[in-house]
């Protein structure tokens, strides 16, 4: 049964925080608000979980998960970045940019893209996802909540759970998750590309 939890926007309840760090670690998978709408999430190196997030919406294994952390300084234990990369990704994070980049030996090849061996990494700036991630300790794997065939992210919790309760060990609700999905930016070429158009500025990687 889904475990439906209200935190307050400023100050996340430790308990609650507590708890969805608990249910994460037994394998769970939660849906949780960011700046960029509603997140579908596991514990970072559970396969299942993977595997029960792209169920969920409808993925196959050539969609690109995200490796989510709470600080820029740990991006680079999952991905590889050049002197020109890693400027331009730490001039825009944290933020509502989900960057394609070369993974490391850290990363699962069960969570890479299975012919490119990249995945997608984002420092969000919303105060329940970093609060989880510091609770944590660990990184998150994730993906945006967009439904099969729409084009923005849920962003009501109620709504999340109603609609996927039963899908889901755990639903997070503080009220203030954002309505536009993560502007996704492959920085795997000679020129970045903007693979989604979002929240994130895109003129910070127009050359």
């Amino acid at each position: 049964m889904v475990t439906f939890m209200e935190l307050h926007p400023v100050n996340p309840q430790q308990r609650s925080l507590d708890r969805a760090a608990k249910i994460l670690r037994d394998g769970g998978v939660i849906a949780y608000p960011t700046d960029s709408g509603y997140a579908l999430g596991s514990l970072f190196g559970n396969h299942s979980g993977a595997d029960r997030i792209r169920a969920i919406r409808n993925l196959d294994e050539r969609h690109h998960m995200t490796v989510v952390v709470s600080e820029f300084a740990q991006l680079g234990q999952y991905v590889h970045m050049d002197n020109r990369v890693f400027r331009a990704v730490k001039a825009a994070t944290p933020g509502a940019y989900t960057f394609i980049l070369p993974a490391t030996r850290e990363v699962p090849r069960a969570m890479q893209h299975p012919k490119k061996k990249t995945i997608g990494v984002r420092v969000p700036e919303h105060v329940t996802t970093l609060a989880l991630l510091d609770t944590l300790g660990e990184p998150l794997v994730s993906s945006t909540l967009i439904l099969p065939g729409n084009q923005e992210p849920m962003t009501d919790g109620w709504a999340v759970n109603e609609e996927l309760g039963h899908l889901l060990d755990a639903v997070l609700d503080s009220g203030d998750s954002g309505s536009t999905p993560t502007t996704v930016v492959d920085l795997t070429g000679v020129k970045p590309e903007i693979v989604r158009l979002g929240g994130g500025d895109p003129t910070l990687f127009e050359e």
